[in-house]
């Protein structure tokens, strides 16, 4: 018998991958009057918006998101200067060695931005995978297929994969649950341990695997991660060091994230912020300093008290959980990154990435649904509809933009508050045993 339509996963991915490279086509990225060179001389001479950098016009699939910034950052190496060595990098070390690899290969900004577009787009076809995958084993065959569907039809995914490089986080993310649900623990923490290399979200997952795991595992598990990672920042700091570089160049890229001034959150009303979150120039990136520079107001409520109540809401779901079968598991990892997400400082859109999949895999039913296409309709209003008509305030939310902008962060951070309490209710279920 003929498999019907929506359960051939051949199909899926035709049509995945298809429609994915249409939008490459059809709205080719174009860089317009780019600057002539990328060397420091040039970049150093900003306009007076400390976010603002010479990089020409946008237009195309890109706009609105941060390749062009990756882009500039990665021409830097026309004149030598690479990350971790001669200018610091936000992130830790997988994704600029990406965009500066594939820019010594293809240096036009849109040959650069669609080969860059691929190669996510081959990590998205594993995250659709993984999706259906999990599913399958959470939920049965045909509930996983169609969160497979569903995943496939969100907008903000294929947004992001031309936007940002979270495709290439979740995919780490997923792929580190799915060999954890299957018992292979250290094919799971290698995933994990690339994931952090990429961003730290991915370990979130040490919560459930020590809440679910024996205590032996989940001692070799940390230790796996922890000894990749430290081989590679031990394998960078030598290089620097190789190179006569500033050792801050690579610290930087283990502390920038925690030196930020809150925006677009709870946090950020709170403290008066009313910004988009940025480290400044292209060009500052050549001095460490400057990613300790706070571009905006400082924080009213102090981190670690935020660190605190989540560290606490933590614990008492960790202690309170009952149910600790493969479902459990999942679900653990979900609350675990939305509380994570709610007492950050910060909210990206692109954040919406790592959401989706979880979301799904543990609200597998209309309501689930329903409550993602709502945050997502909530995150794209934000940005770029608000903060794309901030033009003449220097990206600041002022005027008749502010009440909109205030209500938009309040429904958002009911709607993660809501699937919290509604997580916690899911652990709180009879207990189950472990299952495979």
């Amino acid at each position: 018998m003929n498999k019907s339509l929506l359960n051939d996963t051949r199909l899926l991915v035709i049509l995945f991958i298809t429609f994915r490279l249409m939008m490459l086509m059809v709205y080719q990225p174009l860089l317009i009057d780019p600057p002539p060179t990328a060397d420091q001389s040039e970049i150093a001479d900003t306009s007076s918006d400390p976010f603002a950098f010479p990089a020409g016009v946008e237009r195309g699939v890109g706009a609105q998101g941060d390749r062009l910034y990756h882009y500039m950052l990665a021409r830097l190496t026309d004149d030598g200067n690479y990350p971790f060595v001669d200018w610091w990098s936000e992130f830790p070390p997988v994704w600029y060695f990406m965009t500066t690899a594939v820019y010594q290969v293809q240096s036009d900004y849109s040959n650069w931005s669609v080969w860059l577009g691929i190669i996510l787009l081959a990590v998205d076809v594993g995250n659709l995978l993984l999706i259906r995958k999990i599913g399958v084993r959470l939920h049965g065959e045909s509930i996983g297929m169609a969160l497979a569907w569903i995943y496939a039809l969100m907008i903000a995914p294929v947004v992001m994969l031309f936007w940002n490089f979270e495709t290439l986080v979740t995919f780490f993310f997923l792929l580190g649950t799915y060999w954890l649900l299957m018992n292979k623990p250290i094919h799971s923490a290698l995933a994990v341990a690339f994931g952090i290399l990429t961003k730290f979200t991915p370990a979130l997952i040490f919560g459930a695997l020590i809440r679910f795991r024996p205590p032996r595992l989940s001692v070799r598990y940390i230790g796996v991660v922890l000894g990749v990672f430290i081989g590679v920042y031990a394998l960078l700091y030598a290089v620097n060091a190789a190179e006569n570089g500033d050792p801050d160049m690579v610290t930087v890229s283990l502390t920038a994230q925690f030196n930020k001034a809150s925006y677009q959150t709870v946090w950020a009303l709170i403290d008066g912020n009313y910004t988009t979150g940025n480290f400044g120039t292209v060009e500052s990136h050549f001095d460490p300093n400057a990613a300790n520079e706070l571009y905006g107001k400082p924080a009213v409520i102090p981190s670690f008290v935020r660190l605190m109540v989540a560290a606490a809401v933590g614990l008492m779901v960790f202690l309170r959980t009952r149910r600790l079968d493969d479902k459990g598991l999942v679900a653990f990892i979900t609350i675990t990154l939305l509380i994570f997400f709610l007492q950050s400082q910060g909210w990206s859109p692109q954040w919406m990435v790592q959401i989706i999949p979880f979301v799904l895999l543990t609200f597998p039913n209309k309501n689930g649904v329903l409550v993602l296409v709502l945050l997502t309709f909530i995150t794209f209003t934000e940005y770029p509809l608000l903060f794309i008509r901030t033009g003449d305030t220097g990206g600041i939310i002022d005027g008749a933009l502010r009440l909109p902008f205030i209500a938009l962060i309040l429904s958002r951070t009911f709607l993660l508050v809501a699937l919290c309490v509604a997580l916690y209710y899911k652990l709180r279920q009879e207990p189950a045993q472990l299952e495979g």
